[in-house]
């Protein structure tokens, strides 16, 4: 499993945790596609935007490898603004790629990318 040197390991002054310390020995947790409603406490909002900040300060438009990101936070994300590389997809693999879909990533989250004019 590929750590994420130099990436947050948390949301700043949170528990919302951000990567993972070590593989888990029964296989890793598969990304799904999480709904995220209208009515989500804003304390999660803040969480899905600061992690989306750190994944494009880390990252940009790059492809980059699940690795020791934390597959609960990615979830939130995953299918919206992360999506898979690969076709087929394999969501239980450490070492499956995914990319930031900018123009969606800017859409649900322009303060992270200063578009919130």
């Amino acid at each position: 499993m590929l750590k994420h040197r130099g990436f947050p390991g948390r949301m700043p002054g949170s528990d919302f945790q951000f990567t993972i310390r070590r593989a888990n020995p029964k296989g890793a947790t598969p990304l799904v596609r999480r709904e995220r409603y209208r009515d989500r406490r804003p304390a999660d909002r803040r969480a899905d935007a600061a992690f989306m900040a750190a994944l494009w300060e880390a990252f940009g438009d790059q492809p980059f490898e699940r690795g020791n990101l934390d597959a609960g936070r990615l979830s939130w994300l995953f299918g919206r603004e992360v999506l898979p590389v690969d076709d087929p997809f394999d969501p239980e693999s450490y070492e499956a790629l995914l990319v930031i879909d900018e123009t969606a990533a800017r859409v649900a989250f322009p303060e992270v990318f200063g578009d919130d004019a």
